[in-house]
């Protein structure tokens, strides 16, 4: 195993609590900067509690602004992992899906993601070229969303037609080769300015580090709005983007041996044989938003969301070493089992309509800031059959050469899902330094699932309410404390396969009966913390606790025994931590921090010998840092610095085999080139893995298989935007 100068739990601790606590005194020393447009005065689409900034909610929410993205070189979401101590990667292959967890838990990508505060399918490629910022909402969204991981929720903002004329050209350079061009073009029209337009379209040839990955993606989107009148605003935009790219199948363990990530190439794919195709992501997006103002103090709001997703989901997948009769890893001697594995003309189909009034009232001593609403949505996916087929033995140094057999062979799962949401959030202003808080959201979903040869049928309707409560303080009136408790709501049903019994409940007495429901999985959550905000400085801490029930399946198990399986209610998994926040600003620079220690556990398993052990692919210790500082003298010139660390995850379920730690150092330079009347040039340049770390990024356990992801090899960056 590999091993890295480790970041003790002992001085991680101290150095947040002195980081933090040394930031009011700091922020008294530091010269008074000018700052427009503060993150933290922001109100958040998915906050839950309307038009309130961000800095006096009661939680902690992220927001990362574009040009945040472009300076750090992000361009898709699994890049959010080096931006905030609190969200991790969850497997994280090249040319795939983004897959995040925040707080240690997992997202899903169907139900944890918004758009412009709508829900979304994030079964696919996300583009980013055509967003103004990204959202992470940390821990617990009962009251934002019916059913969801109780890591919390990614929301994705839409760029809209700027008050001002905006032309801005770019071109980027990185990897081996990757060039992307890209245009940002806004204008008003008429004589009053009433009719906004917004034009983004990008073209990227992409060759990454990884070798045999090469693909292409474009981007076009486009937003309008009108203003009817002072009190009525139509919006309404569409996004078309597509992605073909090589995906990546992960390393493995060899044997019972953990691979040392120096004696592995991160730029070997596997998936190189000539037979290999591209993972074909071919997206459309499109909204329709209405706001009228009813008053001084109400306004309605209605919102509409579409989105359709093709996917031709495409991999030599490694998987198992049949040789020795192992399926969970590769094989001692690197050999593996190579599958043919090919979906195509997958169809995911989602629409949202959310109808909302918000607005301000007085009973008696108290303020109310109201939100209420319904929302209604509907998901459905439509497969074909797959191939998924033995293709040979391949090895890890990618050599092997292997026989295609795209045979469809294999049923896949289509899937019909209903949701009707109610939900009401009060924000009460009992005095002038207390405030209160509360939300309850009501769903009823409907959810049915079939094979594709019509087997397998499930179906279920079901009701689960969520509430939330909360109470703040003003300490002063940079210095807030605040408490909050809350549930949040996950859905399952038992798989409709023999060993769990049929439907008419011939199985176990107790726990799930095959293609029925089972009882909602509810999470709770309990969080305290602090957060203070000024010019130039804005800092939080907070703690949380959160469990999550853990469900599991009993009995030998055999599709070949009716009712010899039962899934049922198996102890929780419990999530401690303490997170830390800072955003420093000074003349000429500044420093955002972040910090989490986390203890992931499992508790009052029937099986005592999983009590106490740590989560899978889950790092406990994690520090995020990003410096900025212009160059005196030199004016527009400004140098930047990052830092990410991880602490070890377990790769096992047993926790026999960790991989270690390890820290990587990010630079850069942006350049602001005045030209003539209001033209500029903005250069940046990069290098990401500046020391060219090698280690294992990540160790999800997916599909029953343990996988390995190695950190991206040194990389260098550059890009220019031209604006007109």
């Amino acid at each position: 195993m590999t091993t890295t100068t480790p970041i003790s739990k002992k001085s991680l601790l101290a150095a947040t609590a002195a980081f933090i606590c040394g930031t009011a005194a700091l922020a008294q020393n530091l010269p008074t900067v000018s700052v427009s447009g503060r993150a933290a005065d922001t109100p958040s689409q998915i906050g839950g509690f309307g038009e309130i900034p961000v800095a006096k909610l009661p939680l902690q929410l992220s927001l990362i602004s574009s040009e945040r993205l472009l300076d750090a070189g992000i361009n898709a979401l699994s890049g959010l992992t080096a931006l905030d101590a609190s969200v991790g990667d969850a497997y994280n292959a090249t040319g795939y899906v983004s897959y995040l967890k925040v707080r240690g838990f997992d997202l899903d990508n169907r139900f944890n993601y918004r758009r412009d505060g709508l829900p979304i399918n994030a079964e696919t490629a996300l583009p980013l070229g055509n967003k103004a910022s990204v959202e992470i909402l940390k821990g617990s969204s009962g009251i934002q969303a019916g059913t969801s991981s109780p890591g919390g929720l990614v929301n994705l903002l839409v760029k809209r037609p700027t008050a001002q004329p905006l032309t801005v050209l770019g071109f980027a350079l990185s990897e081996r080769g990757t060039a992307e061009a890209t245009l940002d073009w806004s204008q008003r029209f008429g004589e009053t300015q009433a009719f906004g337009l917004r034009i983004n379209a990008a073209a990227a040839e992409l060759k990454p580090q990884l070798r045999d990955a090469e693909g292409r993606s474009h981007l076009l989107a486009m937003a309008g709005d009108w203003r009817l009148s002072p009190d009525t605003l139509i919006e309404a935009e569409f996004e078309l983007n597509k992605q073909s790219q090589p995906s990546q199948p992960g390393m493995s363990m060899l044997g019972d041996k953990l691979p040392d990530a120096k004696d592995f190439d991160p730029r070997i794919n596997l998936n190189n044989q000539s037979w290999t195709q591209p993972v074909v992501f071919d997206n459309r997006h499109a909204s329709l938003r209405l706001t009228q103002k009813l008053s001084a103090d109400w306004h309605a709001q209605a919102h509409l969301g579409l989105q359709r997703l093709k996917t031709d989901d495409r991999l030599a997948y490694a998987y198992g070493c049949s040789a020795a009769d192992v399926y969970d890893r590769y094989c001692a001697d690197g050999s593996f089992d190579m599958y043919d594995f090919r979906s195509e003309n997958e169809r995911r189909n989602s629409g949202a309509l959310d109808l909302s009034l918000a607005g301000k009232l007085v009973t008696g001593s108290i303020t109310h800031q109201i939100s209420t609403g319904m929302l209604l949505s509907r998901f459905d996916s439509r497969f074909q059959k797959q191939a998924y087929n033995w293709a040979g033995t391949g090895t890890v140094d990618g050599k092997a050469i292997t026989t295609a057999d795209p045979s469809l062979t294999d049923e896949n799962t289509n899937r019909d899902e209903r949701s009707s949401e109610f939900y009401l959030s009060d924000a009460m202003q009992l005095s002038a330094d207390w405030q209160a808080w509360a939300g309850l959201r009501h769903t009823r979903l409907q959810r049915d699932s079939v094979r594709t040869d019509g087997s397998r049928a499930t179906g279920y309707t079901q009701n689960i309410t969520t509430p939330w409560l909360g109470l703040s303080y003003a300490i002063n009136s940079q210095l807030m404390a605040y408490t909050s408790w809350g549930e949040g709501v996950e859905s399952e049903v038992t798989p409709n396969r023999k060993r769990y019994g049929d439907a008419a409940g011939q199985g176990f007495p107790s726990g799930g009966t095959a293609g029925q429901a089972l009882p909602a999985l509810t999470s709770r959550q309990f969080e305290i913390g602090l957060k203070a905000g000024s010019n130039t400085v804005d800092w939080s801490l907070n703690w949380f606790n959160t469990s999550r029930p853990k469900w599991a399946d009993f009995g030998a198990c055999d599709d070949s025994v009716p009712g010899s399986c039962v899934r049922r209610a198996d102890g929780i998994n419990r999530h401690q931590g303490l997170e830390a926040q800072a955003d420093l600003k000074w003349a000429g620079g500044g420093l955002l921090a972040s910090a989490m220690q986390l203890k992931a556990r499992r508790e009052n398993s029937a099986d005592a010998t999983l009590n106490g052990l740590k989560s899978e692919n889950v790092a406990e210790r994690s520090l995020r840092l990003q410096a900025r500082q212009d160059v005196p003298g030199l004016v527009g010139l400004q140098f930047q610095a990052g830092l990410v660390y991880e602490g070890p995850r377990a790769v096992l379920a047993n926790n026999s085999v960790f991989i270690p730690g390890w820290t990587r150092l990010d630079a850069g330079a942006r350049f602001e080139q005045a030209l003539m009347g209001r033209q500029m040039l903005v250069w940046r340049v990069g290098v990401d893995n500046l020391a060219d770390k090698r280690a294992w990024k990540e160790s999800p356990f997916q599909f029953g298989h343990v996988y390995l992801y190695p950190l991206t090899p040194r990389t260098f960056r550059a890009s220019l935007e031209y604006h007109l």
